[in-house]
């Protein structure tokens, strides 16, 4: 993912800065526990789209 397009990107709920994960290919909000899909090199920040992290994800 490009990195200055992951500067200005936040998460779309609380705003908060997102973290990439290259291994998943996931942007990481640990406030709200959601991890969101990157596809293409397109972050998809949809809520619906999001997945639900574990308690063990968030803390890594």
């Amino acid at each position: 993912m490009d990195h200055r397009l992951h500067e200005i990107l936040a998460c779309p709920i609380c705003k908060g800065k997102l973290k990439y994960n290259k291994e998943t290919k996931e942007l990481i909000c640990k406030f709200d526990r959601l991890a969101y899909p990157v596809r293409d090199g397109i972050p998809v920040l949809l809520s619906e789209e999001a997945r639900e992290m574990t308690s063990e994800e968030v803390e890594k």
